[in-house]
């Protein structure tokens, strides 16, 4: 079965479904660097999510064809009505929510508080996917990994206007490059810093691959914590760091901070 086909036609009928709905290439393929096997390779769909095989491949072609199947079934599950964000599915996460975190579900109506901005945030993926929400979150995971969000805080920026301003971006290489020098910046202060956070990274960007699940904040973290020890053999202060370019366009520096 020709997996790598199927993933292709169905987001290909799937767009042209819904015409607009994402501009950017279809699919992107990449391997891992390593010559050898067992080789790793990741499909990224086209809005943002990622999957990579998960299983030991001796040819890189059979690990494209393995991350197209795990990106195809959770594509597909990801059609079935019970994938949608619905009342009943906020009602259920709040509350689960709520007992794992041990605060009162009413706080979800107050936006001051975690498990308010998470109620803010299934609200306004009413109708759509549990695919297309977690595309969402990854921006918020990487923002409060960075300590983007606390800074944020910290200038009194009200949590809506937050998740209004990020959920309409997204995750662009501005940011990504924002990121890199916000660490780039911390390994100067604190030298080995950025070596030690990057081979963490690549752990669990291991151990999620092999689990199948989706790995765009795991990948996304490493790509962020290479570019920053990158430069930080080349360059000494933060305020000349020039990102190298990515597969898909020139880094544009935008401070968050």
């Amino acid at each position: 079965v020709n997996v790598v086909g199927i993933l292709h036609n169905f987001w290909e009928q799937k767009q042209t479904a819904q015409p607009g709905s994402h501009t950017d290439s279809l699919l992107l393929y990449e391997s891992a660097p390593p010559p050898g096997p067992p080789y790793v390779c990741y499909v990224t769909l086209p809005g943002g999510s990622c999957f990579g095989n998960y299983k030991v491949c001796d040819t890189q072609a059979e690990a494209r064809r393995d991350a197209a199947r795990v990106a195809l079934m959770n594509s597909l599950v990801n059609e079935l009505p019970c994938r949608r964000i619905t009342a009943e599915f906020i009602t259920h996460s709040l509350n689960q929510a709520a007992t794992e975190s041990t605060v009162p579900v009413e706080d979800s109506c107050d936006s001051s508080t975690s498990i308010g901005t998470y109620s803010l945030l299934l609200q306004s993926y009413m109708g759509r996917t549990m695919l297309e929400f977690q595309e969402m979150m990854t921006v918020f995971q990487l923002l409060h990994w960075n300590g983007t969000l606390k800074a944020l805080r910290e200038k009194q920026c009200s949590r809506q206007s937050v998740i209004t301003y990020y959920s309409q971006r997204g995750l662009d290489e501005s940011m990504r490059s924002s990121m890199a020098l916000d660490w780039l910046g911390r390994e100067q202060k604190a030298p080995g810093l950025l070596a030690m956070e990057l081979q963490m990274a690549q752990r669990e960007l291991v151990l999620a691959r092999r689990r199948g699940i989706e790995l765009r904040f795991y990948k996304e973290k490493t790509e962020i914590l290479s570019l920053a020890l990158s430069q930080a053999y080349v360059h000494h202060t933060p305020g000349v760091f020039s990102p190298t370019p990515s597969h898909t366009d020139q880094h544009e520096q935008l401070p968050l901070h």
